[in-house]
């Protein structure tokens, strides 16, 4: 069926319209990410329509696409899970946030976009997002170990499951070093990959592993400061703390047991601290005796609703 240019002015001025009434904007805290880092995005839709939209009510109402600079397009993991059915009122913004990392495969290093749909059901019609660009980058490796994952007593003998932790440094914006843990399994498969933090040029991570298989790392993040940080097994945060180097510099010290601990420096307590610190506990304590006997710690689940706000 042939479409007239009449036809084809008054698709085109409909979709136009629902543009106008309607928007969505794909957003990001940062637009620099490690080869297999999280993607957290935000999805900002403006209701200017009028009317109240019904959405969420579809597991297809929201949909993602991720293509490389060449046009070629990323192949999926499966669909993000956006569901949640909810009504975005005239005059509001709604916030969807969800990470698409594990939904999409990006093969290389290289510069993408991303561009969301929104399918309103109330119209029968889609409203894309302008796409947003970002760049996936690779990190300089300068440390690496393999450890062993405890078995369960009902795995008999079975040999221990292989876990890498790596330890990567990334040129970041404008000249600034961040220091990452890529963790993998005994087939290179990575695990995850935590952002540490920023890290100074002249100073080298101090990384050792204990008796139970955790990964302490202190490395100098300011002229004077240090940051401390004890990863598990699944590469959870399980501890973190910041010294100070006043009169003698931190550093990391491993008893006869196999437990380590910092000495030296000055504990500097913060609202960053994990696990938070007890008021009543001395300023320099070392965290390692606050941990758990496991390395099995839950992950926090990225915030997967909307929040309305006002226009």
């Amino acid at each position: 069926m042939k479409i007239s240019g009449l036809g084809v002015g008054l698709l085109l001025g409909s979709l136009a319209s629902v543009q106008a009434q309607v928007t969505v904007e794909v957003t990001q805290d940062q637009d620099q990410f490690l080869q297999g880092e999280a993607l957290p995005v935000a999805v900002r839709i403006t209701n200017r329509s009028g009317e109240p939209l019904h959405l969420g009510a579809d597991v297809d109402w929201l949909t993602f696409l991720i293509d490389s600079r060449d046009a070629f397009v990323v192949p999926k993991n499966g669909e993000a899970p956006v569901a949640g059915e909810f009504v975005l009122e005239t005059s509001k913004v709604a916030v969807k946030r969800v990470d698409l990392a594990p939904y999409f495969n990006l093969p290389q290093p290289g510069r993408y976009g991303i561009v969301a749909n929104v399918h309103i059901k109330d119209w029968n019609r889609d409203v894309t997002s302008p796409p947003r660009y970002f760049n996936v980058i690779e990190g300089a490796k300068f440390w690496e170990q393999e450890v062993g994952v405890p078995n369960p007593a009902a795995a008999g003998n079975a040999p221990p499951e292989v876990r890498k932790y790596m330890l990567q440094q990334v040129n970041y914006i404008k000249g600034q070093l961040r220091l990452y843990l890529r963790l993998t399994d005994g087939y290179g498969r990575t695990l995850r990959v935590f952002p540490i933090g920023p890290m100074v040029s002249f100073g080298r991570p101090d990384p050792q592993v204990d008796r139970l298989s955790r990964l302490h790392v202190l490395y100098q993040n300011g002229a004077y400061s240090f940051s401390y940080t004890i990863f598990n097994l699944n590469g959870d945060v399980v501890a973190h703390q910041t010294y100070d180097y006043i009169s003698t510099r931190p550093r990391l010290r491993t008893d006869d047991d196999g437990n380590i601990s910092v000495i030296g420096g000055t504990r500097r307590i913060t609202e960053n601290d994990v696990p938070p610190p007890d008021p009543n506990s001395a300023t320099n304590a070392s965290p390692t005796s606050a941990l758990p006997a496991t390395n099995t710690v839950a992950k926090p689940a990225l915030s997967n609703t909307f929040a309305p706000l006002k226009l």
